[in-house]
């Protein structure tokens, strides 16, 4: 049996957990969710007493999927990452016919982000009246797992590596980065590799995406590119990502995925979210634990239901969540059936 822990959220979280359950239903796969509380409600009622439920839940599983939370007091993705050690995160985005974009160059970029340093990690302080400063932090060991990370990944998919900074301004900082990553690199002289500045980057991808496939980043660049890679493809809803700690010998020790969007209120309860992203997580995760093969008929499902018209409301179509999240299951159950062994 998989056991997987299940974070559940605020908003439209009910509705993406529910669209979740029915497609894992449709796997050849025992699944177990267990469930963990994160709704607003319950993160005040709880305080840290939740948080250490979430923590030794996940550490036990090793696997975690989460639904949108409110951040209001807290960021719940901010705690648990500190409290688990989640270093990466893994945005993949890709263009997807069917949904209407400004930009008509197919995407397949995989963002690799140290997730933690930065400023993000500094809530800064004022000095006086007028000025205000904020610690950029930039640490080795982080640094050196998101490179591992991306190198492994691009090997095994016979990608390339680009990483970006700016390291010729930020010389000691984004030097480090750049640094540890060409050490890193000389494990993997297989895989082709180089490095852009950042400034340069985002205008190379808009002229000649097709140019860049695994894209290895410091922590606010990978929040910056993520976000315009997937407005090139035209829907903040379709992006997934996946969060990893590891081992003190460089194995991944947890993971969690989850959908990148937030927990639209507006839509709340009303059956008109679009689960794409949430779905792409799930998939995200079986791929993790060698499922590829079912990861990968579950991206075709839902690919092939958004290219012959059969979308939500926020991509141009008339379906529900449920009414979506039907259409994907059975064309997943075709796609199983055709690779099963005769």
């Amino acid at each position: 049996m998989l056991e997987i822990t299940e974070l559940w959220g605020d908003g439209i979280g009910p509705e993406l957990r529910e669209s979740i359950h029915t497609v894992a239903a449709a796997l050849p796969v025992d699944i177990r969710f267990v469930p963990v509380d994160l709704s607003l409600e319950n993160r005040e009622r709880r305080g840290s007493e939740l948080y250490d439920d979430a923590v030794a839940s996940m550490r036990r599983t090793r696997l975690a999927l989460k639904y949108p939370t409110v951040t209001r007091d807290e960021s719940p993705n901010a705690i648990l990452r500190r409290r688990l050690g989640f270093s990466v995160i893994h945005r993949p985005v890709i263009s997807i016919r069917g949904i209407s974009s400004n930009f008509k160059e197919d995407v397949l970029l995989h963002v690799v982000r140290v997730a933690t340093g930065g400023t993000y990690d500094d809530p800064g302080q004022l000095i006086g009246n007028d000025a205000a400063v904020s610690l950029r932090i930039v640490e080795r060991k982080p640094c050196r797992e998101a490179a591992t990370f991306a190198f492994e990944f691009a090997r095994k998919k016979g990608l390339t590596v680009t990483s970006s900074s700016k390291h010729t301004i930020q010389a000691i900082t984004d030097g480090l980065f750049e640094s540890v990553v060409r050490e890193v690199h000389e494990n993997y002289s297989d895989v082709e590799f180089h490095a852009e500045l950042f400034d340069a980057l985002l205008a190379k991808i808009i002229l000649k995406p097709q140019d860049y496939q695994v894209v290895l980043v410091l922590n606010e660049y990978g929040d910056f590119l993520s976000d315009m890679a997937c407005g090139l493809v035209g829907s903040l809803g379709t992006g997934a990502s996946g969060s990893y700690s590891f081992t003190d010998d460089g194995r991944i020790n947890v993971a969690m995925f989850d959908p990148a969007g937030g927990t639209a209120p507006d839509i709340a309860g009303k059956n008109k979210c679009n689960p794409s992203a949430a779905l792409l997580a799930f998939g995200m995760l079986l791929d993790h634990i060698d499922h590829y093969e079912l990861g990968h008929a579950l991206r075709m499902a839902l690919l092939d239901s958004i290219s012959d018209g059969k979308r939500t409301t926020d991509l141009g179509g008339q379906l529900s969540t449920t009414e979506f999240t039907q259409v994907v299951t059975e064309t997943l159950h075709e796609l199983l059936a055709k690779a099963a062994p005769a």
